[in-house]
């Protein structure tokens, strides 16, 4: 199993999956010719997509997938409230590309096991994905505003984490934003912090190699360098010691990272 972060923030984010049998992607949140260049840059074709796993109905997830999906004829997932929420946001979606990905639930195709947690963002359904093969684990996770003790039983012990570290709490209060803004990323339906990351990442990482790809960082509100700094040493007042066997890696906005071999 192996996996690219193609684009992660505010302006869009898609994470693409594959194996030897199949070719995924998760979310779809940049117009069709981002992607097309991002996939590119990975030396992987759209053409050869086999599905695209939906987590919640904001732009910055799903801007690109009507697009997508009538292009390539895509299959898509997603649950029910989102598929609802996303009629008039995506166009239209043939009938036969509209596949029910129930939250809660595992899917398999071949050898790959697709399980499905709900978070807790502003949207009307959302979830994320827990992928599975042969013993090896990878989790996605942003867009919540918390990790709850259900969330955690979930995703520990996985081998590679995409892993939510939205905002530094100092540089979000005294930045422009509006309060009523502020206020929102802060809640419980908003985004993880730097350090709620760390905490919740150190609760669930097992003592063998884990790599953390910090992911979802505000453009106004975090910095690569930042996050990873204060992620580390919340980790470190936790007892986990970045570097050791948990290993922390950057995300991009526009630019994918290399394919990751889970």
């Amino acid at each position: 199993m192996r996996f690219s972060v193609l684009a992660s923030g505010s302006s869009g984010n898609a994470i693409y999956i594959e194996n030897d049998e199949h070719n995924f992607l998760v979310d779809a949140g940049l117009s069709g010719k981002k992607l097309e260049s991002l996939f590119a840059t990975i030396d992987r074709s759209m053409k050869k997509l086999d599905g695209i796993f939906v987590t919640h109905e904001h732009g910055d997830h799903i801007k690109g997938l009507g697009v997508v999906a009538r292009k390539y004829g895509v299959p898509i997932y997603a649950n029910e409230k989102t598929w609802q929420a996303m009629d008039g946001l995506i166009g239209k979606v043939p009938l036969e590309q509209r596949f029910q990905f129930d939250m809660e639930t595992v899917q398999s195709f071949g050898q790959l096991d697709v399980e499905s947690f709900a978070v807790s963002h502003d949207s009307v359904d959302p979830m994320f994905y827990t992928f599975h093969q042969n013993g090896r684990k990878l989790v996605i996770i942003t867009d919540t505003g918390y990790v709850s003790d259900r969330m955690k039983g979930i995703i520990r012990g996985a081998d590679s984490y995409v892993f939510e570290s939205n905002h530094d709490v100092s540089m979000l209060q005294m930045g422009p934003y509006p309060w009523s803004v502020k206020r929102r990323i802060l809640s419980d339906v908003g985004h993880v912090s730097n350090e709620d990351a760390a905490v919740a990442i150190s609760e669930v990482v097992d003592l063998k190699e884990t790599k953390i790809y910090l992911s979802h960082l505000s453009k106004d509100n975090n910095m690569k360098d930042l996050a990873r700094m204060s992620v580390s040493q919340t980790l470190q007042s936790c007892g986990v010691i970045a570097g050791e066997y948990v290993h922390l890696y950057d995300t991009d906005p526009d630019r994918p990272t290399d394919l990751i071999t889970v």
